[in-house]
């Protein structure tokens, strides 16, 4: 059974059934204005800049596409994905291209299941470097790991909740390989169909778990309705859950290293992405020495992206919160660094943030690219 949206389906599943939020209170006025260096772009979920800042990446995730940035707006296409595969998550080292193609999210079918780590060489050769599906299917990273109500709920009760999302079960057989960071030899991934952080030695293709984020539990209101489709239907809880934890999935969807050498990994909360449950995401802190994890902020509203500049400072994308937000090196003092509808991916070259805007389900042909000025 397959037990959560596909990240992207899950996002479309909550801008049907919620309403947008403004964004949010204690905006910066210094910075400069952002300037748009492209525009009518496809779903653009993800983006890297080399570190002279001359090469600008962008995958139109919907499109299939990994396209470079040109000084006049333009851009051209590096790569395009299979029929019905998605282009995501890339990231460049020393003229290596390196990103992630995933398809079908497993619908249902783990045989289904496509995703690998791939490299774009200078030349335009592409390498398959690790099969990350042919992993979840293998290892399964958080199929011990407990999802739903927990023993406290009665069996009796839970018969009157609806069968999509489940009201208790382990993690399944689901991958959607969607962020990548490269350090050394090694390739970091962000799985948000497996729930996990996965190393990749770049040059044998053998993939372990370095961590499975855990989950994020809610405390279920009363009143409250959950998606059971992709049309947006929804139901009432029963009211015998009213006030009891449901245990979400985590949903890994960016990772940079930090100053410190930790691993910084954004996270959906799985479930509704509006605040009617709370603004329930989160930035993890992974050690990439011993897979230990810990929450660094959180309260957030579906983080997307996360850049993190020369001092520290952590900048995030809220999607859904239409701004993206400034993090003291600290994660205790927060601030609005920009509003902007539908922010998707952040980076950070200097005194310099470069990030995907636009996003929509209603009109997927209208992301750009932006910069602005950090102070």
């Amino acid at each position: 059974m397959k037990t959560k949206f596909a990240l992207a389906a899950g996002l479309a599943a909550a801008a049907i059934v919620f309403p947008a939020v403004p964004a949010g209170a204690g905006s910066d006025p210094e910075h400069a204005m952002p300037r748009t260096l492209a525009e009518g772009l496809v779903g653009p979920l993800s983006l890297t800049v080399t570190y002279d800042e001359k090469t600008i990446l962008v995958t139109q995730n919907f499109a299939g596409l990994l396209s470079r940035v040109n000084s006049d707006g333009s851009t051209t296409p590096l790569h395009q994905g299979a029929e019905g595969w998605g282009v995501g998550g890339v990231e460049t080292r020393h003229g290596t291209r390196y990103f992630l193609e995933n398809a079908g999210a497993g619908e249902g079918d783990p045989a289904a299941l496509k995703g690998w780590l791939k490299s774009l060489e200078p030349d335009g050769d592409v390498h398959d470097l690790a099969d990350l599906a042919g992993y979840e299917r293998e290892k399964n990273p958080d199929g011990a790991q407990h999802y739903g109500f927990g023993s406290e709920v009665p069996d009796a009760c839970l018969a009157e909740w609806p069968a999509f999302p489940p009201a208790r079960y382990q993690g399944g057989l689901d991958s959607n390989p969607y962020a990548v960071a490269i350090d050394g030899d090694k390739a970091y991934v962000a799985d948000a169909g497996a729930n996990a952080i996965l190393e990749v030695d770049i040059g044998t293709g053998d993939v372990d778990t370095l961590a499975v984020l855990p989950p994020r539990p809610a405390v279920i209101p009363a009143g409250t309705r959950i998606p059971v489709d992709m049309e947006g239907n929804t139901v009432e809880v029963p009211a015998c859950v009213v006030g009891h934890e449901y245990a979400f999935e985590p949903v890994p969807t960016d990772l940079e290293f930090g100053p410190d050498g930790r691993l910084y990994v954004t996270s959906l909360p799985g479930g509704p992405e509006d605040p009617s449950l709370g603004a329930r995401g989160a930035v993890f802190r992974v050690n990439p020495s011993t897979g230990s994890v810990k929450v660094w902020a959180e309260d957030l509203l579906s983080p997307t992206g996360l850049a993190i500049a020369d001092d520290g400072d952590v900048y995030v994308a809220s999607m859904f919160g239409n701004e993206i937000i400034e993090i003291d090196d600290s994660g205790s003092d927060r601030k609005q660094f920009l509003a902007v509808d539908g922010p998707a991916a952040v980076e950070v070259r200097g005194k310099t943030l470069y990030a995907t805007v636009g996003f929509s389900f209603a009109d997927p042909t209208q992301g750009k690219v932006i910069k602005a000025g950090i102070g």
